[in-house]
Formats: C-alpha cells, sequence, structure tokens
C-alpha cells in the first residue's frame, strides 16, 4: 500500500473531530459537493478542505492537485483523511499525498455516498448512511 491506509467514515469522523488537528479534504467534483451533500464538521469546530481529484466538467485529473493541497495548510506529519463518492478517488488522493511528503494519508472507504446497492441507489454505506454530519452546500 502507497498511503497510510483505509479507514470507515466513523473511524475518519473520529480522527478529524479529535486532538490531533487531522483534516478531512473531499475530493469529489463541484458538481456533487452542490447537488449531492458535503460532510459538515462545523460542531466540532473544524473545516472540510474541498479539492477536487478531477476537474468538473471534463473529468480530466486535477494536476494543480497536490499544490491545492499544501494551500489548505497541510504540511508533512499533519494526518489527511480523503473522501470521494465511493472510495476510488480517494485512493488515488491519499497515494499522490504521500509520494507528495504530505500525511499520514488515508483513504475513508466507502466515501460520501457508497457503492450501489441491490435497487440501484447508492443507500447502503458510506458518511450519509452511517448518519455523520453532512449539509447541502
Amino acid at each position: 500500500m502507497s498511503y497510510a491506509g483505509d479507514v470507515t467514515p466513523p473511524e475518519a469522523y473520529a480522527a478529524v473531530t479529535g486532538p490531533d488537528d487531522a483534516v478531512l479534504v473531499d475530493v469529489r467534483t463541484t458538481a456533487e459537493w452542490a447537488y449531492v451533500g458535503v460532510p459538515d464538521l462545523s460542531s466540532a469546530g473544524r473545516e472540510v478542505g474541498f479539492v477536487e481529484w478531477s476537474r468538473f466538467p471534463t473529468g480530466a485529473v486535477n494536476d494543480r492537485f497536490v499544490d491545492e493541497l499544501r494551500a489548505l495548510g497541510l504540511d508533512p506529519g499533519r494526518p489527511v483523511y480523503f473522501l470521494c463518492r465511493s472510495g476510488v478517488r480517494s485512493v488515488a488522493a491519499a497515494e499522490a499525498a504521500t509520494a507528495a511528503g504530505l500525511g499520514p494519508a488515508y483513504n475513508v472507504t466507502e466515501g460520501f455516498e457508497g457503492p450501489v446497492g441491490a435497487e440501484g441507489h447508492r443507500d447502503v454505506s458510506g458518511w450519509k448512511q452511517a448518519g455523520l454530519p453532512w449539509r447541502q452546500q
């Protein structure tokens, strides 16, 4: 594994609201943030970082990804937890951060919405299904 590891949404929430100054970075697209919702850490006095892994609407990988992470105040040694829709783009983000010397970097498995269930809906797992705080943007 080329990053620090995988964690569940509840484990990520505990880490990014805990004492270690860990950061949650949502790497979905601007459209996903606007139409699906975003994690909300305000009750813990924390903010979520938003950096697209791939650009909307083209889907091209964000060539300024690491620069934008650094602009959030990420430094080597500060834990960072990456969240996407279902836990795929966040793996790539964790790998890129690790390669750039940032982190330890973690992937939030299941992502914000989780995988598609038997009924064809994203309602079986993920940040939202775990009952973690979120809001419409």
